[in-house]
């Protein structure tokens, strides 16, 4: 497993109530969309909510992430799209990730 390219997930907490994240994993699974440059030894190694407005969660989580030996986080589709509640803190969640040395990529499957 060591060199396995490991990413995680956050997504919205208000949209995670009605969307059981099937599309990112779809988009994942087919290596498409936002995950069409990874190859078959990544691995998606966390999937989570932001923990609410401001995304109260993330900063905790990040730790964990880097413990994990996680290197990239992705920025789900519903923190950026128009047509879901727009994510007021979008900026500081992906501050919060830059910040403890993640790359961050903007989408999952749309």
């Amino acid at each position: 497993m060591e060199g396995k390219r490991k990413i995680a997930v956050v997504r919205c907490d208000i949209t995670a109530e009605a969307c059981p994240g099937t599309g990112c994993f779809k988009a994942f699974n087919g290596r498409k969309v936002k995950f069409s440059d990874y190859d078959d030894d990544t691995e998606m190694a966390a999937f989570f909510t932001c923990g609410g407005c401001p995304g109260r969660r993330t900063y905790r989580l990040a730790k964990s992430l880097k413990k994990s030996g996680i290197d990239t986080v992705h920025l789900s589709s519903c923190m950026l799209m128009e047509n879901y509640p727009e994510c007021p803190h979008v900026d500081s969640i992906r501050k919060t990730f830059e910040d403890a040395g993640f790359e961050v990529v903007e989408g999952t499957h749309h």
